[in-house]
């Protein structure tokens, strides 16, 4: 059977910060975003975890590991913009094209409304969407305790 997105999907990011920005979430960080990130910021992994990063219940049991946010919830990079743009996390890298939100037209739509950017701007390939996909699953959250 044919995914809902075989024909492509609309998405122009907007620059609104919405996904960045005033609600608690978490960002989960792979090996490689957690090796990039230290190197931005020029500090060591146990450094950048210790001011970063939180460990959150993980699915698979255990905890992952995830960026801090700030008080307000915005992310801990966030200050008029993204100060990390250039190596942001794949799970930032990728949205919205996500598992769960390609789950079905109606996933896709309530990602919508919470995102200007869903469902406008440039068609993404069913190819582009897939490979997005491959590249989240590529590069798994850092757990720790199972």
């Amino acid at each position: 059977m044919e995914p809902f997105f075989a024909s492509g999907l609309r998405f122009s990011c907007k620059r609104c910060s919405a996904c960045c920005r005033h609600e608690s979430g978490f960002v989960f960080l792979s090996k490689r975003d957690l090796s990039l990130l230290a190197v931005e910021r020029q500090m060591g992994y146990t450094e950048f975890v210790k001011v970063y990063c939180r460990w959150v219940p993980g699915e698979r049991g255990g905890e992952c590991l995830s960026l801090k946010e700030k008080s307000n919830y915005d992310c801990i990079f966030w200050d008029q913009g993204c100060t990390v743009y250039e190596v942001r996390p794949v799970q930032c890298r990728t949205f919205p094209f996500w598992r769960n939100v390609l789950s079905s037209p109606t996933a896709w739509e309530l990602a919508a409304s919470g995102c200007p950017g869903i469902g406008g701007g440039i068609l993404h390939s069913r190819d582009r969407i897939e490979a997005c996909l491959a590249e989240r699953a590529a590069e798994p959250p850092v757990y720790r305790g199972i």
